[in-house]
């Protein structure tokens, strides 16, 4: 009989000790190379502009590029966008955004589609958004009892998120 091989299990603790970029999902590390694309990062920047100007006007409701969402010792993620409606008090998110967004990429993909989406659902995370930079499509995600439901794939038309207390109209035409 075969002896069963365990996969090592990684920690927070180990995960601050790492060089480069990582996601660390359930003890298992993801690397995060090669770099997001020039393009990635071209739709990201909109991306969080549009957001941050649509957020304008509320007080509690701040846009982030990645940062480290800690969701437990053994799980650790660095959505490509955040949305938080609270204080961040440490050096990392110990509670969940009020909306993440997944840029789409070969090498994500999967990842993005199967195991973030149950992650954040999970989590319950109000809003995901997986843009495909190569359709130029944005699918919503909302979180209805407990269960993500897909509200529409967008392309260059405009849709109102309710994102705390606050409203955030996006014409999605402006992140290409």
């Amino acid at each position: 009989m075969h002896a069963l091989k365990s996969l090592p299990h990684y920690t927070y603790d180990d995960y601050k000790l790492w060089e480069g970029d990582w996601e660390l999902i359930d003890g298992i590390p993801y690397s995060m190379s090669p770099a997001a694309t020039p393009r990635h990062q071209y739709i990201a920047n909109n991306l969080g502009l549009v957001f941050a100007l649509a957020l304008k006007g509320c007080a509690d409701c701040k846009v982030y590029q990645p940062i480290d969402y800690k969701i437990d010792e053994y799980t650790v993620v660095q959505p490509d966008l955040l949305i938080v409606c609270k204080p961040i008090k440490k050096k990392f998110l110990d509670f969940p955004p009020a909306l993440v967004v997944e840029i789409l990429s070969d090498s994500t993909k999967e990842k993005d589609r199967e195991v973030k989406y149950s992650l954040f659902e999970k989590e319950g995370i109000p809003w995901y958004l997986m843009v495909d930079p190569d359709k130029e499509t944005v699918e919503i995600y909302q979180l209805k009892t407990k269960k993500y439901h897909k509200i529409e794939t967008v392309h260059d038309e405009s849709f109102t998120f309710n994102i705390g207390t606050c409203k955030a109209p996006v014409v999605m035409k402006e992140i290409w």
